[in-house]
This record gives C-alpha cells, structure tokens and sequence, in this order.
C-alpha cells in the first residue's frame, strides 16, 4: 500500500494542493491499470438500503470529488457507493483562500470551501462520460448568491438535471460554509423544503419512469429536540433517508490548536462521538422507518462499525482517507462484515 509512503509528502504541502495532487495521482494510476497499488480488495458484501443494492456498505462523502471529475478512478479504490458534490445550479469559486486547514494532532480537519464547483451542468456532463456502472449519489445545494427565502429554487434546479444519472439524490441543508444555509434545517422552513422536493420527485419519477431516493444531511451541532423533530418530519413526509452528519462548528475538542480559530467545519476524529450520537437518537425515534447513512471521524474499522450499531445502515468515508489513507475503506468494510457475523 503506497499511501504511508505519499502522505509525509503530501502533509507538506498546502491542504488544497495537497488534494488536488492525491486526485491525479489516483487519476494516473487509473489510467495505467495500477489502482490496485492504491488499496485492498474489498469482499461483496451486499446490503440492500433505500431500494438500491450496494455491493458493500462503505462509501465516499461528498466533498472529495465535487465536480464528479475523478469517480472511475474512485470506484477503483473499492468503494460500495460514491457520492459527489455539492453542485450549485451555477458555477461558483467558494470561499477566499486559504480555506482548508489540517489539525494532524487532532487527526482532523477544518475546511470552509464553501461549495466551490463548476455548476450541475458540468457535474452531469461529468457523470454521462464516466463508465461506473454501482451506485453513485449527487450531493446538491444552493448558491451563496441566492437569498435563502430563494433556496428551493437552486434545489429543485439541480434536482431536474442530475436525476436522470444519480442512483440518490442528497440534499445539503447542513454545510456551515454558505450563510444561513443550515436555517432551512428549522422547522417551517425544512418542511415547505421537503415537500417541494418530495412533489417534484414524483413528478420526475414520472417523467423518467424510475424512483430516484433522496436524502437530506444534517448537522452535528443540533441537539436531541431538533433532532428528534427533523426525524419525525423526514418521516412524515416520506424521505428516503438521511445522512448524519455534516462537519461541526464546535472547537472544544481542539482548543488552543493554532487553527482553531479559523472559521469553517470541524470533521475528522474531534466528530466522531456527537455523530454516532445523532446516529443513535435517529435510530431511536425513526425506528427503522427510515435508512441512516452514517458519517463523521470514521478513523479506523471499529469506528465504522460503532455507526452500524448505533442504527447506520451505511457509512461513508472522507476525512479518515486523508489520515489513513485508501486502506481504511478495507479495514471499515471488513469491522462491519465481523459486527453482522456476530
């Protein structure tokens, strides 16, 4: 396995650039046939979730890949799902750098990218020259130049032209990176959300005569009520699933780290515990009416399997790549295989 060797080498370099390397390194290697030196084979195990069948439970975050650029060469890694994104309708820079900041002694990041990414047409024309055949899902929200009270607008946009090749559809109203987006997470406003997302989904179930599920990601920073609220809401009006959770506001676990100041999302390790929480108080009020798929500061196999038994019915990876590179997606299939044999 060659990441131990790369990541000296890449943790000297700017976060940013950093990324951007890895991505044609696993590109180059795609190309000539060696993904295989990137990480281990990874057994099928099959689960079944939102009426899609993933070959293993293990995905890729959003984030990693927002513009759909590199999903071949991702999928070579052995990932039982890839999810790419945010996509804006229109194409946007993000926030000023430097906007990405590494917390090695915490083994976490912090990043305020604030959904830099080409636009959903490019995304889609993406997607259509790309030959991965598994389940992939599109991670959508609202450009930072469209008024809140305008926020639908942007999603269902995006949600016109990327149904047609997402396998799901995930609804970013969490991100703490675009202003007041994480407002439509309230009450009024996610529900008047929801239900135009839910009419248009049908209408397009329609027109295109298959069932695209949709999911919606939430933060870390809500407590057990909204929580518990957003739940019985995602339940009444029939959503999908729902992914929890986005990066965190939250700098207890790294005060006094010299860049614990910077604004943006906390993810990586310092999360791990609030979202198994949130996993858990999921589980308990949806009572399997609904999927949850599991996410933030999975750093090893047991950290994967702790989301499973909270009430996860499917992981993704983002921020543990970056620590522990491709092998951890092995390592977390693998926990999880053990925790349903047991």
């Amino acid at each position: 396995m060659l990441y131990p060797l790369l990541r000296p080498l890449l943790f000297r370099l700017d976060p940013e650039a950093a990324h951007q390397l890895t991505l044609k390194l696993l590109d180059k290697a795609y190309q000539l046939q060696l993904s295989s030196l990137m990480g281990k084979s990874i057994p099928r195990t099959p689960v079944k979730v939102m009426g899609l069948t993933f070959p293993n439970p293990v995905g890729l975050a959003a984030g990693l890949d927002k513009d759909g650029e590199h999903i071949d060469a991702l999928a070579e890694l052995g990932f039982g799902f890839i999810e790419i994104g945010t996509v804006t309708p229109r194409p946007q820079q993000g926030n000023p750098k430097p906007r990405l900041f590494r917390l090695p002694e915490h083994q976490a990041i912090i990043n305020r990218m604030g959904f830099n990414n080409l636009g959903v047409d490019n995304l889609v024309r993406n997607v259509q020259e790309s030959r991965f055949q598994g389940v992939l899902g599109i991670n959508i929200g609202k450009n930072a130049s469209t008024p809140i009270e305008r926020a639908t607008d942007d999603y269902l946009e995006c949600m016109d032209k990327v149904y047609p090749c997402a396998s799901y559809i995930a609804v970013n109203i969490s991100s703490p990176n675009t202003k007041n987006l994480r407002q439509l997470q309230q009450g009024d406003e996610l529900a008047q959300l929801i239900a135009a997302l839910k009419a248009r989904q049908s209408m397009l179930s329609d027109k295109h005569g298959r069932y695209v599920p949709f999911a919606v990601k939430i933060a870390p920073d809500l407590d057990t009520d909204a929580v518990r609220d957003i739940a019985r809401l995602l339940m009444q009006h029939e959503v999908d699933a729902v992914i929890a959770t986005n990066t965190t506001l939250s700098r207890d676990a790294v005060a006094g780290h010299v860049h614990a100041g910077e604004a943006g999302g906390l993810s990586g390790a310092p999360v791990t515990a609030r979202s198994t929480e949130v996993i858990r108080t999921l589980a308990q009020t949806l009572d399997g009416a609904l999927p949850i798929i599991g996410v933030g500061g999975i750093l090893s196999g047991d950290d994967a399997a702790e989301k499973i038994r909270a009430g996860a019915s499917l992981v993704q990876l983002y921020s543990g790549l970056i620590y522990r590179g491709p092998d951890l997606i092995a390592q977390s299939a693998s926990a999880i295989a053990k925790l349903k044999q047991a």
